[in-house]
């Protein structure tokens, strides 16, 4: 997938999830992370991590942005960006991939650090082989 249709959206997706990012909650790991979506009609979805003390309990912001939008009435995505103070860009993590994957496997990744590192993939190259309800279709 080209960035090309998602590329006048990057403004606004930036800017949602590095306010996404500035709200995080992560007293723990203290790595903050902002998450927008772009849905097939233009909106854009941020969501945050938000941490626990029980580990497992806590939620990405690729996660949280998922919910929020799904909440909104959203299922169909053309981008996520993720925003983090990293020194890499960060990619989705495992869980987040195959969450994604759930609305389509075409879905522009693009990830961004605050000190200007970035990286673009298409979600398929991320998770190629995704579990998704065609894996338990007969």
């Amino acid at each position: 997938m080209s960035l090309d249709p998602v590329a006048p959206f990057l403004g606004a997706l930036h800017a949602a999830a590095l306010e996404a990012m500035r709200n995080a909650y992560a007293p723990y790991s203290k790595f903050h992370v902002g998450a927008a979506l772009l849905t097939e009609d233009g909106k854009v979805i941020a969501g945050c991590n938000v941490e626990n003390a029980s580990y497992p309990a806590g939620t990405c912001a690729e996660r949280a942005a998922i919910g929020a939008a799904v909440a909104a009435g959203h299922q169909r995505f053309r981008a996520v960006l993720i925003s983090t103070e990293a020194d890499t860009p960060t990619p989705p993590c495992g869980v987040c991939r195959q969450v994604l994957a759930e609305f389509g496997t075409d879905l522009a990744v693009i990830a961004r650090t605050t000190n200007g590192g970035e990286a673009r993939w298409v979600l398929a190259d991320l998770l190629p082989d995704p579990f998704t309800p065609a894996s338990f279709r007969h």
